[in-house]
This record gives structure tokens, C-alpha cells and sequence, in this order.
């Protein structure tokens, strides 16, 4: 897998249904390239990120740092072993998402009954745990700045996870919004494997405050990006992203906001230190353990597909050398 341009120095890879972001310093003039990694992907996917990375930036290839836009385990699957092979890599995040990359508390559980879709059904069974990254984990500057990348900041856009954040460049209004926003629906498998374009609200299975994730919708239309690239889905450009960006902020409790969940009249409280209180639980438990023994079966069934697929493109490619 080759990693794809979305705009100046910005390119993006899709591991297996979560892609990861390279972003070069533009400002930078001669020596090796100093760029930094959004997210690390679904696990498994070590090898090829860091491949991509030398294929980008040349053999050497180490980011100056890597920025979590949140915690999730389709984000931060790959990140162990890559910062394994890197060394001493700085990782920042904001400081409501260091309880769950710390160790310190795991996720609100995903909530099986909104969005629709294999995805949606099956999340119980998703991992709720981010990454123990301990001391290696730093809060982002309270500045707004992107250590590594003069010329972004980075935008607060809560409610798909309490400390989730999106990044952007005023020079070419380029955003990188991670889950705040996707261009796919998530919830759904056909359109994953379709990767059909359309901008959609966050993945309703993780969402755990729909007004926080409201406003934070709103709060990325009204910077009129350019070039947009998610967590999930293709990269979108020009007047039709700004469209149905707008159109998402402005019927968000219609397109987006689910009319019944564990989360939709009631939020999950977090704070600094992970959860404070949830709401209750709308399924039964005999129901919740059957949805994460189906969920179970279906990602096995995934992960074992996903083997075979890269089997065969490996022999493709080793046939084709």
C-alpha cells in the first residue's frame, strides 16, 4: 500500500478502515525532511506505516513527533511497535484523552444500538482500552500549535471522545478532523468496503456526548476547509466538501444525531482522570453478552479475511518483482 497526497505535504494511508496522516514541514528548507504522523491505525499495520514513512521521507525516516486526534484502538493500534522501531518519539494528545492513553481508565462502551450497520451491532466487541503509554504520552500545547508543523493548529472537537481534536492550516485550509467528522458511514460494511464519499457525523458507536459532537461539527464548517481528510473515508475538496459540511452543522439532529441510544439523552461525564459517570445501560445483559459473542465471531471472520487479502497481495507483489 502506497500512501496517498491530499494536499501540499499532506498524505494519507487507509489501514485496513482507519487511516493515518503524514504531514511534512513545508517551511522547512534542506536536510532531512521533518515531518509528523496523525494517528497510528488499526493494529498490525506497523510495517506498512513505516514503509510508507521511508517511502515519503527516505530510508531514515522518523517522525518528529506523532499526534493523537484521540484514543480509540483503530487509532493508536499500530502505535507500540512503531515507536519500537523509532526510539524516543514524542506523543501528544489533549489533556482529556491522557486517562485512556495512560493507562488510567478505559472508554465509555460503545453503544450497539445507534447508527445501524454490521459495525454499530457488533461494537461491544471492539476493544474499550486506548494505549498504556504511561510518561510517554504529553498533553498538547495549550497554544493551539502543532509541535513540528509550523503554520497548524489544533482544534478541541469533543463528543465522538472527550479530548478528541482535529488539526488545520490557515495557509491552504487543509483540516485533518480524525472521527469529528468521516467521509464514509462508518457503522456500515458496504460502505466501508465501497468507500463511498460523503461527509457523515462521527462513528455513533464511540460517540459518547452528541451535543458536545454537534457543536463540534459546527464548529469545523465554519472554518470552510478546502481539503478535508478523516479517520475514515477519502479525502473530499472544494465546494462540495463545504456544502455538505454545512449541511451536516445544520441538520445534525436529523443526519447525524441518533433518535435513541445510551448516550443520546444523557452523555457520558469524564474528566481528567477518565470516567466519572455514565448513563445506564439500555440493553439487557443476556442481549449485551450476545452482541459481544456475534461481535467476536464477525471480527474474527474480518481479521481473517484481512489475512488472506494481504497474503495474496503480498504473493502478488513478490510475482510482479
Amino acid at each position: 500500500m502506497r500512501p496517498v497526497g491530499v494536499s501540499s505535504h499532506v498524505f494519507y494511508l487507509r489501514t485496513l478502515m482507519a487511516n493515518v496522516v503524514f504531514v511534512s514541514d513545508e517551511r522547512q528548507q534542506g536536510g532531512e525532511p521533518r515531518w509528523v504522523l496523525v494517528d497510528a491505525g488499526m493494529p498490525g499495520y506497523a510495517s506498512t506505516i513505516a514503509d510508507a514513512a521511508r517511502l515519503l521521507f527516505g530510508r531514515s525516516a522518523r517522525p518528529s513527533a506523532v499526534i493523537l486526534s484521540h484514543g480509540h484502538f483503530d487509532h493508536v493500534g499500530s502505535l507500540d511497535d512503531l515507536l519500537r522501531t523509532w526510539g524516543d518519539v514524542p506523543v501528544y494528545a489533549h489533556p482529556l484523552e491522557l486517562p485512556y492513553l495512560a493507562g488510567r481508565s478505559v472508554y465509555p462502551p460503545p453503544d450497539p444500538l445507534v447508527g445501524g450497520g454490521l459495525f454499530s451491532l457488533v461494537s461491544r466487541a471492539f476493544p474499550w482500552v486506548g494505549a498504556n503509554l504511561a510518561t510517554r504520552v504529553e498533553a498538547l500545547p495549550e497554544s493551539g500549535a502543532v509541535p513540528g508543523l509550523p503554520g497548524w493548529r489544533w482544534l478541541h472537537t469533543p463528543g465522538h471522545s472527550p479530548g478528541h481534536v482535529s488539526l488545520f492550516r490557515e495557509s491552504d485550509r487543509t483540516l485533518v478532523a480524525g472521527d469529528a467528522v468521516t467521509t464514509v458511514k462508518q457503522e456500515s460494511v458496504v460502505a466501508v468496503v465501497t468507500q463511498h464519499r460523503r461527509v457523515h457525523g462521527p462513528p455513533a458507536y464511540f460517540t459518547i456526548d452528541w451535543d458536545q459532537a454537534r457543536a463540534s461539527v459546527g464548529r469545523l464548517a465554519d472554518l470552510e476547509p478546502s481539503a478535508l481528510v478523516t479517520g475514515h473515508g477519502r479525502p473530499m475538496y472544494g465546494a462540495l466538501l463545504r456544502t455538505q459540511l454545512r449541511e451536516l452543522a445544520g441538520e445534525f439532529l436529523l443526519e447525524a444525531e441518533p433518535a435513541f441510544g445510551r448516550y443520546v439523552s444523557v452523555a457520558a461525564r469524564t474528566d481528567l482522570h477518565g470516567i466519572v459517570s455514565l448513563p445506564p445501560d439500555p440493553l439487557p445483559k443476556v442481549m449485551t453478552g450476545l452482541l459481544t459473542a456475534a461481535g467476536a465471531l464477525a471480527a474474527g471472520g474480518a481479521w481473517w479475511w484481512w489475512r488472506r487479502q494481504r497474503i495474496a497481495a503480498t504473493a502478488s507483489g513478490s510475482a510482479a518483482g
